[in-house]
């Protein structure tokens, strides 16, 4: 590789590392992890619930469900023009229907339908649902033997399983509901729905003619005692009016049925003689005008016999004056006419006179009844005040009569429209009635199958819950920064138990790739770039400590850098197993004294790759640790190596690390995910910072490409690399 295509290798390693360092995996994601991981009994517990469901759907006794329509309207149609005993009003509103929806399921109607079908006696009811009556302390060996109490029992349990295999169901939008009945029988299950609805509409009625009949009672009871009241107030109103001579002729009701206008005997009288005095007073006014006048008056004009005589003169006269043009008046025929004239004259002033006298005896007798009238009119008037005074006390009676009088006619009028209410229909009807059905409403195959699918993802859902709840491992590297507040220098991808020495053989493995990053990161640990010396430890053994130092070095080896990577684990050694070369001489004889280092430093088959084995196993590893002869030595390393690299022991159970980080510049901890628990890498972390040792950060190896955000990247590096090679 040209230099040129190592810097543009490490340009792009920086930028993946911090585009990878400042996202955190999503919680949905997280999640979506957590499944995968556990997605085998994920699986197992989905199939196991799928065949209890499918083994329970064939033990399931099939049972059968008919279903009978009603329609309840909110008003009921009328044959009488009558008004029933509740309000019209109450039904209204949404009450109305969820009163009926609760008197559809009420306990006194499942008694009815036990009561009607006989169910408490009948054995083979209680065995259709697998009840044994027996047990429950109802024996019916003879059911006429059976007392009250064990009676009432079994019809309290029959009516219980009723109740608790009918359902109502109300059809959205509409008077419409759905009485529907569930039992191992099609035809029973059609005859109690049928019962079911019928016993309803019996109840109905049942319930309206209670009412009415309670009605019809109270209102006798007050019809009662109002006929009493109206009968004593009547007896007052007589009474006093015969005390008081007040004789009544006519009388009227207003539309509020008051009596008003009464024509009592005296008013009626003093009406007559008033209308007769104004009349004499006329007539005596009238008389007095022809007495009083000069002239002739009205009666000689209306008498025949002078306006004959008069007519007679009149021809006389005419006749004489004309005589007198031709003759004298001593003319015999004149003188004769004159005579006769003359004699006329004599009786029209006799006739005259005659019926001027009459005229005077007439008004002499007008005025004559007019004073006898008067006198009368002022008597009656007496006595009409008197009456007035009276009729003070006559009309309050009168009043209390008609009050009582109104209040009777009324309740007797609503005791005649109560007693034909019931002749209004019933405001529920039978839509469809219940048929038996052919098929089995249960149990349903595809619904049990969807609910155990269903149950067994919630049960593997909780599972996994659980399961994530317990166990503390880090599964994302995430993890580390947010709950442990160590940086995370980068992860490498599970390689399912392939060679890890061979992968990084090869530079376009993802191994290469994963440690090929960590440099980067390393790179920006210190103003000087990649710590010259470090060592990398872990919570226990096998998290892929050594194997990190072994890829570490041979990532800087690669660069161009003089590496030495130390076997700092003088306890459990490895480096020499994993380099294939001898353990003769290393690490543990030089802090023993021994300073022989051209025997311990060995060479490798990779180009400045050099290494120090652990040396023969100590006695006591932690007195040699605790001498200055190892900060010593990695001074003196420093001169020669450009990276010391320490592979140290795990942290926990030992006290190596904390006398070996004081020797370098700092620490980098390794956490094997799905590994050691979060209280251990913490207790660890916790053990390293106590020595003052310096935490660069953390590398998680053993990361499932499919189960963490942080591993899905690396084909994508591979193939990314390989263009710019190319």
């Amino acid at each position: 590789m040209t230099i040129f295509e190592e810097n543009n290798e490490q340009d792009r390693d920086k930028k993946r590392l911090y585009e990878g360092a400042a996202q955190e995996n999503p919680v949905l994601l997280q999640y979506w992890q957590a499944i995968l991981r556990h997605k085998i009994a994920i699986i197992v517990i989905i199939i196991t619930a799928v065949i209890l469901s499918v083994i329970t759907t064939l033990l399931m006794t099939p049972h059968y469900t008919a279903t009978s329509r009603i329609e309840i309207n909110r008003t009921q149609d009328k044959v009488t023009n009558v008004e029933g005993v509740k309000n019209d009003d109450v039904g209204q509103n949404l009450e109305f229907y969820q009163t009926q929806y609760s008197l559809l399921e009420a306990h006194s109607l499942a008694e009815r339908v036990v009561r009607q079908k006989n169910l408490a006696s009948q054995e083979s009811f209680f065995d259709l649902f697998g009840v044994d009556a027996d047990n429950s302390g109802l024996i019916a060996s003879n059911t006429n033997r059976m007392s009250a109490a064990e009676r009432n029992k079994r019809q309290n349990l029959a009516a219980q399983i009723l109740l608790e295999n009918v359902s109502i169901s109300p059809i959205r939008g509409s008077s419409l509901i759905d009485v529907s009945f569930n039992s191992p029988d099609p035809q029973f299950s059609s005859e109690i729905a049928n019962t079911w609805v019928s016993e309803f509409i019996e109840s109905n009625l049942d319930r309206r003619y209670d009412s009415t009949s309670d009605a019809r009672e109270f209102l006798l009871e007050r019809l009662a005692q109002l006929r009493q009241s109206l009968e004593e107030s009547e007896r007052k109103l007589v009474l006093y009016a015969d005390n008081n001579e007040i004789v009544t002729l006519s009388s009227k009701q207003d539309s509020a049925g008051r009596t008003i206008s009464n024509q009592t005997l005296a008013s009626a009288n003093l009406e007559a003689l008033n209308t007769s005095l104004a009349k004499a007073t006329a007539e005596r006014i009238a008389a007095a005008s022809e007495v009083q006048s000069n002239g002739t008056d009205k009666n000689s004009l209306a008498n025949l016999a002078l306006h004959g005589i008069r007519e007679q003169r009149a021809l006389a006269a005419a006749e004489y004056a004309k005589l007198l043009v031709q003759f004298e008046p001593e003319y015999p025929a004149a003188k004769a006419l004159a005579s006769q004239i003359a004699d006329l004259d004599a009786s029209i002033a006799r006739e005259d006179a005659r019926s001027r006298s009459g005229t005077i005896a007439r008004y002499r007798e007008a005025l004559k009844s007019e004073q006898d009238l008067q006198r009368k009119v002022e008597l009656l008037k007496a006595e009409f005040s008197g009456e007035r005074r009276t009729s003070i006390q006559y009309n309050i009676y009168q009043r209390e009569v008609d009050t009582n009088r109104q209040l009777y006619d009324g309740l007797l009028q609503r005791y005649k429209e109560i007693g034909v209410a019931g002749v209004g229909s019933n405001n529920i009807s039978v839509v469809d009635r219940a048929r038996a059905p052919e098929r089995p409403s249960s149990p349903n195959v595809i619904l049990n199958l969807l609910f155990g699918i269903l149950a067994g993802l919630l049960v593997a859902l909780g599972y996994v819950f659980v399961s994530e709840q317990v166990d503390q491992s880090i599964k994302d590297p995430s993890e580390l920064k947010n709950k442990l507040g160590i940086a995370v220098l980068g992860s490498i991808p599970d390689l399912n138990k392939e060679d890890i020495i061979t992968s990084l053989q090869d530079k376009k493995s993802q191994a290469w790739e994963a440690y090929l990053s960590i440099r980067t990161s390393l790179s920006f640990l210190t103003d000087h770039g990649v710590p010259r010396s470090f060592l990398m430890t872990s919570t226990r053994p096998n998290e892929g400590k050594s194997t990190s130092a072994f890829a570490l070095s041979s990532v800087l080896a690669s660069a161009g850098k003089r590496v030495l990577l130390v076997d700092g684990d003088m306890r459990n050694p490895s480096l020499h197993r994993m380099l294939g070369i001898e353990n003769v001489a290393g690490l543990s004889n030089y802090l023993s004294g021994s300073n022989d280092m051209k025997n311990m430093i060995q060479n490798t088959a990779i180009e400045n790759f050099h290494a120090m084995t652990a040396g023969p196993i100590p006695p006591n590893a932690a007195e040699l640790l605790s001498s200055e002869r190892m900060s010593d030595l990695v001074v003196l390393l420093g001169k020669e190596f450009d990276h010391i690299i320490v592979d140290a022991p795990p942290v926990l159970g030992l006290a190596d690390i904390p006398l070996l980080s004081n020797s370098v510049e700092g620490v980098i901890y390794t956490v094997e995910a799905n590994g050691v628990k979060m209280k251990g890498i913490e207790s660890g972390l916790q053990r390293v910072r106590s020595s003052k040792a310096h935490i660069f950060g953390a590398i998680v190896t053993k990361v499932s490409t499919q189960q963490s955000g942080y591993g899905y990247g690396y084909d994508y590096q591979y193939s990314y690399g390989a263009k710019v090679e190319a």
